[in-house]
């Protein structure tokens, strides 16, 4: 008998066995236990502005990027030169790539007007032009953006079904693993035609909703043919450098425990501590205001430069200077720390990023820094971005996220 671990957020059935393409964005691949599925179609909806043509955009980009996978865009919507601008925004060169052979892009303008004085219309002349771009760069990844343009002339609801599934049936045939973007519908419709999710192999809602005078984005895979994915809705963010998502689940409880423990910086609290902190473990100071807890972080922070490691202190309450300045006047000098680049004060508001934001800042942050301590400072100040839930997801992903990096 076979036991699948009974972990959060995951449906609970045998492991996957459907060939998956990686998309290459971090975390999506993780809750998609891997990826999108090969030579199948996804269907990827969403209102306006929610990052659906994005998302497309960077799972063929990501290919010709990380495995030299050649890929065709087909437009409806948005020219060259519109979708080379917005993708220059997340790093991505499409002119290298389409000189490169590994990127097509083809805008086709379709004026319903002219199709209906033509006669009766179907997909067979766009079959022929995906087909001969597909052939030009031998395509393995394509993309249709999006798909209501494509149908917007079939006012018969069977003859959309008809040709959807076609169309759909003619991507498999041809092996192309495909991402197709559609305009959420109303109500429990994830499509506009309410028939493109039930022929597509997966299904991915994405969607950019305001709480509270705050922007939050999320992503769910509502449905996936055959393989074992994660349920619930994961915030994500569009960053500089593409979509960053951060699910729950992505990291798990198996961190390896050091036995190391470190100096706080307080010699008294070392002894009742048997010896100090360990490394890679969290540490909440606790109290009211004026009891000293900036105070005990600085002496946890200085601490850590002496022995030679970086620390980043992260600061939503005081500047860089107020804060070196309170502290000069216990005794603890945090200039030098920071002239030989051992320590970096981060002071921002903390409405100027929003939690899943802060999330992605923090790990660019150390990326760059490479800290071996981090102060934050204080952490109830993320309870003006969200309620104290959200907050707390927010900060076990981030503890999550610290931990699994101490490992590395």
């Amino acid at each position: 008998m076979r036991v699948v671990a009974n972990r959060p957020g995951l449906e609970q059935s045998a492991p996957a066995r459907v060939a998956k393409v990686p998309t290459g964005i971090r975390g999506l691949d993780e809750i998609l236990n891997g990826g999108l599925p090969e030579a199948r179609p996804t269907l990827i909806c969403g209102g306006a502005g929610c990052g659906k043509t994005l998302l497309a955009m960077e799972f063929l980009c990501h290919g010709a990027v990380d495995s030299a996978t050649p890929g065709v865009f087909i437009s409806f919507e948005e020219t060259a030169k519109e979708l080379a601008a917005n993708s220059a925004s997340l790093g991505f060169d499409l002119e290298r790539m389409q000189n490169e052979g590994l990127l097509v892009i083809d805008c086709i303008v379709l004026e319903p007007d002219q199709i209906i004085e033509t006669g009766e219309y179907d997909l067979e002349g766009l079959f022929i032009r995906i087909a001969s771009a597909v052939a030009s760069v031998g395509a393995k990844r394509i993309a249709i953006d999006t798909i209501e343009v494509l149908l917007g002339a079939l006012g018969d609801a069977a003859k959309v079904r008809a040709e959807l599934k076609r169309l759909f049936t003619w991507l498999k045939d041809q092996g192309l693993t495909a991402v197709i973007t559609a305009e959420r519908g109303d109500g429990d419709r994830m499509s506009r035609n309410g028939i493109e999710e039930y022929v597509s192999d997966c299904v991915i809602l994405l969607d950019h909703r305001i709480t509270d005078q705050y922007s939050t984005r999320r992503v769910r895979v509502v449905k996936y043919r055959g393989s074992l994915h994660g349920t619930d809705e994961y915030p994500f963010v569009i960053t500089s450098k593409g979509f960053v998502v951060l699910p729950i689940t992505s990291l798990g409880l198996d961190q390896q425990a050091s036995t190391e423990q470190l100096s706080t910086g307080i010699s008294r609290l070392d002894a009742a501590l048997s010896g100090g902190v360990y490394r890679a473990s969290s540490v909440l100071i606790s109290g009211s205001a004026g009891t000293g807890k900036t105070t005990f972080s600085a002496h946890c922070a200085e601490a850590a430069c002496q022995r030679g490691e970086r620390a980043l202190f992260i600061s939503y309450e005081e500047s860089a200077s107020q804060l070196q300045r309170n502290m000069q006047s216990v005794g603890i000098d945090l200039q030098p720390w920071v002239d030989k680049g051992l320590l970096s004060i981060e002071a921002i508001r903390p409405t100027f990023y929003g939690l899943e934001t802060h999330l992605t800042w923090l790990e660019q942050r150390l990326d760059e820094f490479n800290p071996g301590l981090i102060v934050v400072d204080p952490i109830t100040s993320f309870l003006r971005l969200g309620s104290a839930a959200q907050t707390a997801s927010m900060l076990m992903r981030e503890i999550d996220l610290l931990r699994g990096r101490a490992n590395r």
